[in-house]
Parts: structure tokens; C-alpha cells; sequence
């Protein structure tokens, strides 16, 4: 079974997803037969390359700061909860992470997406990481352990801008407005975070819907009919009178 998992790196509640589905897959009894493909959305395409506060961008929004911890602690305190200390959603810095998705695109063509994806989540929200210039992208790709020239080639040359602009359109066209959102098996449709426990009965009633447990054959006709087995023939029944 195919799960497509559309995100963006600056998104705190994809990261609080890409944990929650790693949770919920280790009591899935079938995760083993479960491939994740992690896809782009870009939610700040338009940011400031240097990057801007989470603070700043939000009083450009016109939100208060009573506003800011309704919003932000909640997030914050269920990352804890969930093993996900510290997860800085306010204290940080935002930017355009173009360079960040093509770098996890080529991740992905070298086996290592959904690695990378979660060293990217935990890179920005436990250390407040900026990952918005190609340099800074080519620095963690490198203490990620990919290759740094072939990193910087391919974002130079743009080789994976295509790919991350048809993962948002796909997105889109399959009615996503936002962050997280989640495909289960070409059928179900998750958008937004929601908890471990539904998670894993979304995923179970995936799984089930796509192998049906068989079911008992309907016997039709009579239950005495005339048959051969083993040991011989069955005597025919005289036509009733």
C-alpha cells in the first residue's frame, strides 16, 4: 500500500505528521508492506531569501501575541509528547524552501527520502535550522551524508524544479489547500495533522478496503444435489412425481 505524504519543511504540524506516521506504522502489523513517498508543497514560495521570523511574519499577518500562543504552544507541547524535544514552531526563522525540496527530491532518486525528509524536520524545528539559501541546503546535505558536489550540481542546474512544482499542482488538483495533507492508497484523503490513534485506523481501513478478508461462497441450487466423490457416484434422485 502507497502512502503519499504532501508537505512543506517549515510547516510545524508536517512534522509533527511525518513523526505520528512513523508511530502509527510501528503498531501497524503490515508496515512492512507500506511505501511511503514523501511530496513537495510550497507554502512561502514568495519569503525573503535571508528568511524572516515566525514572529515578524505574523505581526505582518496582523496576529497578536495572545493569538501567537493559542496558536503555537499547543504544537509545541504535543511535539514533547511525543518525543519531539525541543520543537521551536515559534522561535525560528522562515524562508523559501525551493532548494530544500529539490535537495530531498534528489534524496529521494538515491533511496534516502524519507530519511532525509525527517533529518530536515528535525533540523529546522530542534535547532531553528534555516535551509532557505543553497548554501545553507548544501551544508546539512552534507551532514546528511549526500554527496555535497552532485547536491550542488543538481541545484544549480535545477534538475529537480519540475518535479517539485508537479507535486504542488497534484496537490492542488487533488483539493489540498494546505499542510499536511495525505493520501492513503489512491483512496482516502487526510488533510491536516490528526492524532496517532486515528491515523493508524485510517491507515488499518485503507488496508482492509484494498484486501478484503475472502468471503464464504453462497451455496445456490440444492444442498442434496447429485455429485461424484471419492468413494463413487451419488445414486440420482427420481424426478419428483
Amino acid at each position: 500500500m502507497q502512502i503519499d505524504f504532501w508537505s512543506d519543511i517549515v510547516c510545524p504540524y508536517c512534522g509533527l505528521a511525518d513523526n505520528r506516521l512513523r508511530l502509527a506504522l510501528e503498531r501497524f502489523e503490515h508496515a512492512g508492506e507500506v511505501r511511503i513517498v514523501h511530496r513537495s508543497f510550497q507554502l512561502h514560495p514568495d519569503l525573503p531569501r535571508e528568511g524572516i521570523t515566525q514572529r515578524r511574519l505574523l505581526e505582518k499577518h496582523g496576529i497578536s501575541a495572545s493569538r501567537r500562543e493559542q496558536i503555537f504552544a499547543p504544537i509545541e507541547r504535543a511535539a514533547r509528547d511525543e518525543g519531539l524535544d525541543p520543537y521551536r514552531a515559534l522561535e525560528r526563522t522562515l524562508g523559501p524552501t525551493d532548494y530544500a525540496h529539490e535537495l530531498l527530491a534528489l534524496a529521494t532518486d538515491r533511496g534516502r527520502g524519507g530519511e532525509v525528509w525527517t533529518a530536515m524536520f528535525r533540523a529546522h524545528f530542534g535547532q531553528a535550522r534555516e535551509l532557505w539559501t543553497r548554501e545553507q541546503v548544501l551544508d546539512f546535505a552534507a551532514e546528511a551524508g549526500l554527496d555535497r558536489e552532485e547536491a550542488a550540481e543538481a541545484l544549480r542546474d535545477r534538475r529537480y524544479r519540475a518535479r517539485v512544482d508537479a507535486d504542488q499542482r497534484e496537490a492542488e488538483r487533488l483539493g489540498a489547500r494546505g499542510t499536511p495533507f495525505i493520501i492513503l492508497d489512491g483512496r482516502y484523503a487526510i488533510p491536516g495533522a490528526v492524532g496517532i490513534d486515528e491515523l493508524l485506523a485510517a491507515i488499518t481501513k485503507a488496508w482492509e478496503a484494498a484486501h478484503p478478508e475472502p468471503r464464504p461462497l453462497q451455496i445456490l441450487g440444492g444442498a442434496g444435489a447429485a455429485a461424484c466423490g471419492p468413494d463413487g457416484c451419488a445414486v440420482p434422485r427420481p424426478p419428483a412425481p
